[in-house]
């Protein structure tokens, strides 16, 4: 029975052998490989049987084999970024495949509000940039990379300092108190938009400038950035929308072998532009001219001794792989940036983790999830928005008497008395600044695919932010109430931020000609801010840094804090509904409803609808057989947004509780209060021409908000001191916006592509009819409480607001029209025009490219001409040179007046960068690049500043400035030298 049953398996077994090696013999196996069209290998893409379901991906090398049925005749081979290719495989055993890069003006996908959209599919005012358009050079933020590359979008760096922040403004300003900030939103969750560094106020020295909220993420691990303009395209995020949103997509895994990709740099910075102030010679041929004496014998330069050559390191890994069903990928990141001002700098340490895998036979079920996490620990310098008349590093280097030595006989720092000029070696020597931030967003996002129509998917985030800071002032620096006793600080602070969402989405073919696509969902999200301080003065010893011996100081001259910001939370319901019909007519309606704890209880909901449509021109039956026009589509939309970044809390009553115990009323409630709303129309027209030559956008838009958010002193004998109403009254923006992109040049060596855009934009307040209010505060000696700016009616938000200075009279005296009775609105600090220039040239393996960007139509205040380099300062602190045989008597008083209002018209040089592509190198690198690149090579403007692109926060009472420079930290020019290559 054994036997008969064995023999009976060995004939089974036996025949299906046979049967295989039939079916074997009947199949053929292909082999190739895949590369671009510089014949670089294309590891991951994949090749498909036309016809089936089966195939296979290139591995390392670009090459792959695959088995064919008899009757297979062509493979199908794809990339994401590159045009699908069919390859005819008939008669054949091998072949071998380029792949073309994909037409981006067309085809490829972008990322819109909880969803993607091709790009002849948009309806908004949106613009994509890719990394490999993305400015090169040293850039701690994301926001930098994108800085001139798109219309309507303006981003001016506050200071030069590593990791400072930026103004950031999409198709200008217009909000009085609340964030003119764009909503920033990483792999699909909206950040807070604050950051936990914690903040400081050391006694003589005033507020450090913020840091940048996108320090944690790692520009080597960002793909594309979406820029979103108009109410149509943001007014899915409701009431966070008002300000435009740019979205920061991260490079993810790719099916195919494991790769390995490694980038390193190193760059050398110095000061882009020094400011004309008086040497040691100089000094003394004024002070002989002004019949002065303050000659200390010895010659110094104040500003060179703080400065210096800042070198950054930057170094990038990552590993990506996976199959059709799980893919993954993990970077590592570093950047040690020093700064150009002595003792400052940043060092960031990222690491990330994304993945997408796919589950059940039918891979229907799925999980994508992130995970981001750094650490920033940033030097600081004691470079302040607000410093008096003791003034700032920056300030205390200009004018620092360039005849006193710095350093005596012996070696030591020479320091004067109290009150006098600070030797700003010692303030940089004496003063230690250290914030450090721990940061990680982590999301997780499941999905289930219904079948090929419906699909439904959650996401839960966390973004948590925990900062320290500590900082000291040494008993040697001589201001009053620090000489002889020192001061330290130690504070922290907490930012916690949670999101839960749940979308469903439907796409269905309809007919051959209507396609539908529709997706409703919920979000929930919760703010936490948090804090605590401890601050101390009166130090026994300066050999022991004071953060370390908090201990040692009096009771009396010890104070602890802390604080809770009132939590917020955000509910929300949303739809989007797109329809397609015959790929010539789009509709588009979206609706928001979101529900906030921070609006009044009267107004906790409000909504947020937009509707827009295009007619893709070019598909239209008469425009059959046209060669001129490649591609030609007319959008227009419409819709509401809003803006509630305004203090949590802010309609509620609050209460402060001082030492003992003892509670007050510190904001009076209001329960009326509601968000700011945005109504905006924008129309627009997309066009390619010339076999896709010349391509561009051409967009107009108009923006009214009203229900200005504001805060004002409650009117007394009231119970608090704060109060936040809805101002009467309305911001107009309206502007043109122009894109253009050519491809000038394209044979088989050289290829030469530009890139122009260009903006226009007026920006009036009208309709207001409250108390006066003005902003823009000047800082420094004989300015107390002055301010330069003012909101009125017809006029732009930030106007200037001052004396009229009309020249010097007989004596040197300043003389102002009216007798200086009379203020004058002046210009203001608005671009009435913005503009981004960039081009790349290839010639085989070289790349040269550039990129530039300018602002023209406005002014800047010189604050630090003002208040820090005047004449009256001859005698005992420098000045600046152009002062000296000007007409002006040294006793004449430097008050706040159109003087010191600039043109700030400029056209700057961002960088340019020569790459030399190796290609393979050997059997091991891969892809391997060679590159030069020069930052911020020049400048061309008549400001006498050190950088017209420059903004100092001069708010006052929250109310929000622009266009004011105050000593800040310098700008700096760098060359870099980089590699990188793929294992």
């Amino acid at each position: 029975m054994l036997k008969t049953r064995f023999i009976k398996h060995l004939f089974l077994g036996m025949l299906l052998l046979a049967i295989q090696g039939i079916v074997a013999a009947q199949n053929k196996t292909i082999t190739g490989k895949i590369t671009d069209k510089n014949g670089v290998a294309i590891p991951g893409a994949s090749v498909q049987i036309k016809g089936t379901k089966s195939g296979t991906t290139a591995d390392a090398e670009g090459t792959f084999k695959v088995s064919v049925a008899p009757g297979a005749t062509a493979l199908i081979i794809s990339f994401i970024g590159y045009t699908p290719q069919e390859v005819s495989i008939a008669g054949k055993t091998n072949v071998s495949v380029q792949l073309s890069q994909e037409n981006t003006t067309l085809t490829d996908v972008v990322v819109v509000g909880y969803g993607t959209s091709r790009k002849k599919d948009l309806t908004g005012a949106i613009a994509q940039v890719k990394a490999a358009d993305f400015n090169k050079g040293i850039t701690s933020a994301p926001d930098q990379l994108i800085q001139g590359k798109v219309s309507g979008l303006m981003i001016l760096n506050n200071n030069g300092a590593p990791g400072a922040s930026a103004t950031v403004r999409i198709r200008g300003v217009s909000s009085v108190r609340t964030g003119n900030q764009p909503l920033y939103v990483v792999d699909g969750v909206p950040l807070d938009g604050r950051v936990a560094r914690p903040s400081l106020n050391l006694t003589g020295l005033g507020q450090t400038p913020d840091a940048n909220p996108l320090n944690f993420i790692n520009n080597n691990d960002i793909a594309t950035m979406e820029v979103l303009k108009d109410a149509s395209a943001t007014a899915i995020y409701g009431s966070r929308g008002s300000n435009g949103v740019i979205i920061i997509n991260t490079k993810k895994g790719a099916a195919g072998p494991a790769t390995v990709d490694v980038n390193y740099s190193v760059g050398m910075s110095n000061i882009m532009k020094k400011l004309d102030v008086l040497n040691a010679d100089e000094y003394r041929a004024a002070l002989k001219e002004y019949k002065l004496t303050g000659d200390g014998g010895s010659s110094s330069d104040g500003l060179g001794s703080i400065l210096r050559t800042g070198v950054t390191h930057n170094i990038g890994v990552s590993m990506s792989g996976g199959n059709e069903t799980s893919r993954y990928r993990a970077s590592f990141g570093m950047m040690d940036q020093q700064g150009i001002v002595k003792k400052t700098g940043l060092k960031k340490y990222t690491a990330s983790l994304s993945g997408q895998s796919k589950f059940l036979e039918s891979k229907q079920l799925g999980i994508d999830y992130n995970i981001m996490a750094a650490q920033t620990s940033e030097q600081l310098a004691p470079i302040s928005n607000n410093a008096g008349f003791t003034g700032s590093l920056i300030g205390q280097a200009l004018q620092w008497n360039p005849t006193v030595s710095l350093t005596n006989p012996d070696g030591s720092l020479n320091v004067l008395a109290k009150n006098q000029a600070i030797n700003p070696m010692n303030m940089s020597q004496g003063y230690n600044d250290k914030a450090n931030i721990s940061y990680v967003l982590a999301s997780i996002s499941p999905y289930f695919k219904f079948n090929d129509n419906w699909e439904y998917r959650m996401m839960y985030s966390v973004n948590h932010q925990v900062g320290q800071r500590r900082a000291s002032l040494d008993s040697s620096i001589n201001i009053d109430q620090v000489m002889g006793v020192g001061i330290a600080a130690y504070n922290t602070a907490e930012l916690n931020t949670q999101l839960f969402n749940n979308t469903l989405s439907y796409n269905k073919q309809l007919s051959g000609n209507w396609n539908l696509s529709a997706m409703v969902g919920y979000e929930y999200q919760k703010f936490a801010y948090s804090g605590v301080g401890i601050g101390a003065k009166g130090f026994p010893t300066n050999a022991v840094d004071y953060t370390d011996i908090f201990q040692t100081p009096t009771q009396v001259n010890t104070n602890i804090s802390s604080f809770r910001n009132p939590s917020s939370e955000l509910q929300s319901f949303f739809g989007r509904v797109t329809v397609n019909a015959k790929d010539k007519y789009i509709l588009t309606a979206t609706m928001r409803a979101d529900g906030s704890s921070k609006f009044g209880a009267n107004n906790r909901y409000g909504y947020f609808p937009s509707f827009a449509a295009k007619w893709n021109i070019s598909n239209e039956d008469f425009m059959k057989g046209n060669t001129f026009f490649n591609n030609l589509g007319l959008r227009a939309g419409y819709g509401v947004t809003g803006n509630q970044e305004f203090p949590a809390g802010a309609a509620q009553a609050q209460y402060g509780l001082a030492s003992g115990g003892k509670a007050s009323l510190i904001n009076v409630p209001n329960p009326d209060l509601k968000w700011e709303s945005s109504k905006q129309l924008n129309v627009g027209v997309d066009f390619a021409i010339l076999k896709n030559r010349l391509s561009g956008t051409l967009d107009y838009f108009l923006k009214n908000t009203t229900n200005l958010l504001f805060s004002f002193p409650a009117i007394q004998p009231a119970p608090a001191s704060n109060y936040w109403i809805n101002l009467p009254g309305k911001v107009m923006n309206t502007g043109v916006e122009l894109s253009l992109r050519g491809e000038i040049i394209q044979t088989k060596n050289w290829r030469w592509s530009m890139g122009v855009n260009g903006t226009w934009l007026k920006n009036e307040m009208s309709g207001y009819s409250g108390p006066t209010v003005n902003t823009g505060s000047i800082d420094g000696q004989g300015v107390s409480g002055a301010t330069s700016q003012r909101l009125a009616n017809g006029y732009p938000l930030n106007t200037f607001y001052l004396l009229k200075f009309e020249g010097f009279d007989d004596k040197g005296m300043s003389v102002y029209a009216d007798n200086g009775l009379t203020r004058y609105y002046m210009t203001n600090p608005n671009p009435k025009v913005l503009m981004g220039i960039n081009t790349e040239v290839n010639y085989k393996k070289w790349t040269l490219s550039a990129s530039s960007h300018g602002a023209f139509g406005f002014q800047v205040y010189n604050n630090t001409a003002n208040t820090v380099l005047p004449i009256g300062n001859l005698g005992s602190r420098n000045i600046a040179k152009s002062l000296v045989g000007n007409g002006e008597a040294q006793t004449n008083s430097p008050a706040v007046s159109s003087r010191y209002l600039e043109n700030g018209n400029f056209l700057k040089l961002d960088n340019l960068t020569l790459i030399y592509n190796l290609g393979a190198v050997g059997k091991v690198f891969k892809g391997a690049a060679v590159s030069l690149t020069g930052q911020n090579l020049f400048v061309i403007t008549k400001y006498t500043g050190f950088d017209p692109e420059v903004n100092t926060d001069k708010n006052v009472n929250g109310v929000s400035s622009f266009g004011i420079e105050y000593a800040p930290y310098p700008t700096a020019r760098t060359f870099m030298l980089g590699v990188q290559f793929t294992l």
